[in-house]
């Protein structure tokens, strides 16, 4: 990959008391809850966007929100850089680490602390996997409903970091539409409770402006999230089409007719291959297109809801219309569409991008896409939330070949960039990172970008967390 993703010199001041700080560390935590050797930090040179590595000062492993203080306090006083690490899925570079930082990583803190029924909330730490929640609280008749491709993996405290969605968040929302509370460590150690249980708090809205902020203001330790009672049933549908221009088309109309499924998933013809291969979930390989649309509610709901898409998929001259007829049907049409990520890596390298469109715009991008993939000779497979216009472009490429990597990156720039052309904006779920920080030049103004970066710097004045994300390098404050 190229030097664009280049980062903020280490502070050499840092990197000259490695060792006292990894003492002092091993001496407030624990040895067990340090990690400082080389190979150890191996795995947390990188996350799941693996376009650059860097190896941390040192990871430290924290059990309790009282041990995070600690640790923030102790580097706070000695200017240590902090990057927060959930489970490390990001796509975008965000818990990627620099070497004169010292990773957080919540993966000790995955307790589920209570499940308040009543009050349709539970309350977990950070560390806590997003299908987790769902799991503790299925029995009793409920779910937790953001659901990112990686929930087996990815953990509520990323979650909030990066605002995720995933394939139900077309009715039900993304994260920040199910957070209903934070327990969060500022820079300076200090522990501070966003929201609750009840449905909305006084002054001003800060719980929403946490949820997205890339481990850059603080680092929340527990969470109160929203519980939804499971409805009476589910039925997913395939549409096949003969193009991507049509399918695109026919989500903006379902959405224009005020019908809104509780997911509507895009595939085009690389993709249908792709996870038909691994899934072997039945899918049609001879249409051009696909959509997963999802209705719930009772069978009778189901069916008058289903006919009203049916007639709208009609009038684009839908190929295919295949219902599933039972529950391991819709498991497996459901296995296809979330191992689309992994199946696609089986083949190649690839980089995933996630820029979100106006839905009018759908079948204009969606054309334009394709355009640019042959312009610069690249296969690009698409697959996304239709129904939020959250496009995730998958562009293979061969990571082994520096032009090749170069060229696909030059092509997700100009994919994004057309995002926002179009109306729409550089990240739906997965970020800026670094992989989009110097494109929020694109998105935003200056006086955009400088207000923005006045925020964060009320909460971190020295710019210690998750440094080298978000904002471009060039024109940010002096600290």
């Amino acid at each position: 990959m190229s030097d664009k993703f280049a980062f903020l010199p280490p502070r050499q001041t840092v990197l000259s008391r490695r060792q006292q700080i990894v003492d002092d560390l091993s001496n407030l935590l624990g040895p067990e809850c340090l990690v400082h050797d080389e190979r150890g930090l191996v795995p947390f040179e990188t996350d799941a966007f693996v376009a650059c590595r860097r190896l941390p000062l040192a990871v430290a492993l924290p059990r309790t929100t009282q041990e995070v203080s600690a640790v923030l306090k102790y580097c706070h006083e000695r200017s240590i850089p902090i990057v927060p690490r959930g489970a490390g899925t990001s796509l975008s570079g965000g818990a990627i680490p620099q070497e004169d930082a010292l990773v957080v990583g919540l993966s000790k803190m995955n307790r589920i602390l209570e499940i308040d029924l009543p009050n349709r909330a539970a309350v977990v730490q950070a560390g806590v996997t997003n299908i987790a929640v769902s799991q503790a609280v299925s029995p009793h008749g409920f779910f937790y409903a953001p659901d990112p491709s990686s929930q087996l993996a990815c953990t509520i405290g990323g979650n909030i970091g990066m605002n995720s969605g995933g394939a139900h968040c077309l009715k039900y929302g993304v994260t920040t539409n199910n957070l209903l509370g934070v327990t969060m460590v500022l820079v300076d150690g200090t522990v501070i409770e966003l929201g609750g249980k009840a449905l909305d708090s006084g002054g001003y809205d800060l719980l929403g402006l946490v949820c997205g902020h890339e481990g850059q203001l603080g680092i929340v330790t527990e969470a109160t999230v929203r519980l939804i009672a499971k409805p009476e049933g589910a039925r997913p549908v395939l549409f096949g089409f003969d193009s991507s221009e049509a399918a695109g088309d026919c989500v903006a109309d379902i959405i224009a007719a005020g019908v809104i499924p509780v997911a509507m998933e895009f595939m085009d013809k690389p993709a249908i291959a792709i996870c038909e291969a691994f899934a072997e979930a039945g899918y049609p390989l001879d249409v051009e297109a696909l959509l997963i649309v999802e209705v719930e509610g009772s069978e009778e709901e189901m069916d008058t809801t289903l006919a009203g898409i049916v007639a709208i998929a009609e009038r684009h001259k839908v190929k295919t219309v295949r219902q599933s007829q039972s529950a391991m049907q819709a498991a497996l049409i459901w296995k296809g569409r979330k191992s689309a990520f992994g199946a696609t890596g089986r083949i190649a390298d690839y980089i995933c991008m996630d820029g979100t469109v106006p839905l009018s715009q759908l079948s204009r991008v969606l054309k334009k896409t394709a355009e640019i993939g042959e312009r610069y000779g690249l296969r690009i497979a698409n697959v996304f939330h239709a129904g939020d216009g959250n496009m995730h472009p998958l562009i293979l490429f061969n990571a082994n070949d520096a032009k090749d990597a170069e060229r696909a990156e030059e092509a997700g720039n100009e994919i994004l960039k057309l995002c926002v052309e179009a109306g729409g904006c550089l990240t739906g779920e997965h970020g800026v990172g670094v992989e989009k920080r110097d494109l929020m030049v694109h998105q935003f103004s200056p006086a955009d970008l400088a207000q923005q970066m006045a925020v964060r710097a009320a909460f971190d004045p020295e710019w210690l967390l998750n440094p080298s994300k978000v904002f471009p390098l060039e024109g940010r404050p002096a600290v």
